[in-house]
């Protein structure tokens, strides 16, 4: 919600903010901000299941303030080092909380997802266009 008020919008306008988190446990996991660290987040999310937490936030034309929650279950195979640095090497999921982008090579590596595929890229599509009809705005 805070993302969707920051953004100066004119009268009449609508707007849509969401942010993704992943989660390990209670553990929140990072951006992968160097590749360090994403070997380090692709470790921990190997051969376990991890949560990708979306939250959604509409703004209709009258100020009126939507939002709505999509958590995801991905879990990856037991990725080997030859896996991990194969990944590494091709910075798909630099800057990519949890270390990986699902939309391209990772997906080979997932084993199990349960959710809003959308959603762990970071929109959960179903959820948007539910909030953005609900704000007004016509989509066919």
């Amino acid at each position: 919600m805070a993302k969707a008020q920051a953004v100066p919008r004119a009268e009449g306008e609508i707007v849509l903010a969401g942010d993704t988190t992943v989660a390990l446990g209670r553990r929140i996991l990072p951006p992968a901000d160097n590749e360090e660290i994403q070997r380090t987040l692709l470790g921990l999310i190997s051969g376990r299941r991890h949560r990708c937490i979306s939250a959604l936030c509409v703004i209709d034309a009258e100020g009126r303030a939507r939002s709505r929650e999509v958590e995801t279950v991905v879990a990856f195979k037991r990725l080997t080092e030859e896996e991990i640095d194969a990944y590494v090497a091709s910075g798909e999921g630099l800057g990519k909380a949890g270390g990986y982008a699902i939309q391209g090579r990772a997906e080979a590596l997932i084993r199990f997802i349960s959710g809003s595929h959308s959603g762990v890229m970071g929109l959960p599509l179903f959820e948007a266009r539910a909030l953005l009809l609900a704000a007004g705005l016509p989509l066919g």
